[in-house]
């Protein structure tokens, strides 16, 4: 399974995202869409969506995604939410999900802040896949793609675009 990885959109899904995600088989949407519900609809058109609303997400948001997906897939949990904090530092709703269901991979978003690493305290892989909207203090726009193979994270690739890159539309 080829996954794509975004977050903090603030609706803004442009074409350098859109073409980083071409060859992926799904994306994942860890929150704060931004928009309304077309604006979600124009992404799970273009491919299969898997997401969760964020705090800056409205109703229509909310009524097409929940506020945490938990996944068993490949033998394996994912567990998603977009409010997470960091590991050592999860937020306390975080905290209390990843000791509640033992996931293999906690992904999250909220903080704009790009972030890959493996949590040895609770035996995890932390993915954030940073922001891809132009909305917040981040410098550039980010995304992740990956390979699920057997449970396996493979071939992670991170997608960086500069914020002051002008070529983009909703």
């Amino acid at each position: 399974m080829f996954i794509g990885l975004i977050s903090d959109t603030h609706g803004i899904f442009s074409d350098p995202f859109r073409d980083f995600f071409a060859p992926v088989d799904v994306i994942w949407h860890a929150g704060d869409w931004g928009g309304d519900a077309s604006f979600a609809e124009s992404i799970s058109g273009f491919k299969p969506v898997v997401g969760v609303h964020g705090n800056c997400d409205g109703s229509g948001i909310r009524y097409l995604y929940p506020e945490v997906q938990l996944l068993k897939l490949q033998g394996i949990k994912v567990l998603m939410t977009h409010i997470g904090g960091s590991p050592g530092h999860y937020y306390p709703v975080a905290k209390a999900l990843i000791e509640e269901h033992k996931p293999d991979y906690f992904i999250c978003g909220h903080s704009h802040i790009l972030m890959v690493k493996w949590d040895e305290k609770y035996k995890l892989m932390y993915l954030n896949p940073g922001a891809a909207g132009l909305q917040g203090w981040q410098l550039e726009r980010t995304a992740l793609r990956f390979k699920l193979e057997k449970g396996e994270l493979k071939d992670l690739e991170v997608f960086h675009l500069p914020k002051n890159n002008a070529t983009f539309a909703p």
